[in-house]
């Protein structure tokens, strides 16, 4: 009971700390200054390269990060370039854990849980859509944590993986950054900002929801 009690007050706290991003943000530049290019260099790369890290903020973190930066309390060139690194170096770590654990999981032919049949399938469905994964992926929570795991799973060609990384890592980082940066300061944002927090999760789950509920009435059909 101890630990449910105290995993749920993890739960709860995080979930304050979701929708109160901006105060909890502008705390942590006051307090630690030039560090907090650091912290969040490491939350970004966490986020997207430990598989056991999935609920830390990725869009709503970026999002609120732009929207500092948009009032210079932080360099945006700098922020743009550090996390770039963070998340495709995060992506990166996290095919490589994949790619190791993925032929030792796989290694009996007859396991029940860990069959090389399910491998073989998981290889050939990156190599066909694996980029378009791999860059969808980054816009919907928990799924960008898992994505790049599976694909080094599935042993996806490294060159292709890497490919699509930079570019759905750039993308992400870059857009939704700069999406906080030009749109989090006005007036109707900032004064709104945990309910634009709320959109933007809900926004990010969507297709992840909708692509389930296709998947569920295909199977039933």
């Amino acid at each position: 009971m101890e630990i449910l009690s105290a995993l749920f007050g993890y739960l709860v706290h995080a979930f304050n700390v979701l929708m109160h991003l901006d105060k909890y943000l502008g705390g942590v530049i006051q307090a630690y200054g030039a560090w907090t290019y650091l912290i969040l260099f490491l939350i970004i790369f966490c986020e997207t390269g430990l598989v056991v890290t999935p609920i830390l903020p990725g869009d709503s973190l970026l999002f609120a990060i732009g929207a500092f930066c948009g009032l210079g309390h932080l360099d945006l060139v700098l922020t743009l370039g550090l996390l770039s690194v963070a998340a495709v170096l995060g992506d990166t770590v996290n095919y490589a854990v994949g790619h190791y654990i993925g032929p030792r999981a796989f290694h009996y032919e007859n396991s029940r849980i860990f069959k090389k049949e399910y491998l073989q399938k998981t290889h050939a469905f990156y190599e066909k859509y694996g980029g378009k994964t791999i860059i969808i992926a980054r816009f919907v929570p928990i799924v960008r944590t898992f994505a790049p795991f599976v694909a080094g799973v599935g042993a996806m060609t490294y060159g292709k993986f890497l490919a699509y990384n930079v570019a759905g890592g750039l993308l992400w980082v870059f857009s939704v950054t700069l999406a906080g940066y030009f749109f989090g300061n006005i007036p109707v944002v900032k004064n709104n900002f945990t309910a634009v927090i709320m959109g933007i999760i809900v926004v990010s789950v969507l297709p992840g929801a909708v692509e389930y509920v296709r998947h569920r009435r295909a199977a039933r059909a």
